[in-house]
């Protein structure tokens, strides 16, 4: 796998959202975050800034998604239901990007970083890295 990915096209999966992304560091920011919304969510996610990422089809099919102090805007189509992209609680000026928009499985990563959203800095805690997801395949 290229870890230096960048600039790369995405889409959902039925395709009608489509876009392209300038990625921060590649596939070297792949994270996971271990708060309520996450948990559920399950998306294994790389970085971007807000102006980095455009989308070329389908954005009248986006739907956004909400909740606690709104900060995060959470990006889904509204035909298939998958998880494009959201705009960070941590860093409002970046996105998470959902790595399998990409083309990329959440199993092609033998370890994925999981960031403490629970104990987030912005509710005046102090987080960091709340563990490690590894993935060994079965032979």
């Amino acid at each position: 796998m290229n870890k230096d990915l960048s600039p790369t096209e995405g889409a959902c999966h039925c395709g009608t959202v489509r876009f392209t992304v300038k990625l921060n560091n590649g596939l070297h920011t792949v994270r996971r975050c271990n708060c309520s919304f996450c948990r559920m969510r399950g998306a294994v996610v790389v970085s971007a800034q807000l102006e980095d990422i455009h989308i070329t089809a389908g954005a009248e099919a986006l739907t956004l998604y909400e909740f606690n102090s709104k900060t995060a805007k959470h990006y889904f189509c509204s035909k298939c239901g998958i998880y494009t992209h959201h705009q960070r609680r941590s860093n409002p000026q970046q996105y998470g990007v959902n790595v399998a928009c990409l083309g990329i499985s959440p199993f092609d990563f033998e370890e994925v970083q999981v960031l403490d959203g629970v104990a987030h800095p912005a509710d005046g805690k102090s987080s960091g890295v709340f563990g490690i997801l590894k993935f060994e395949r079965q032979a």
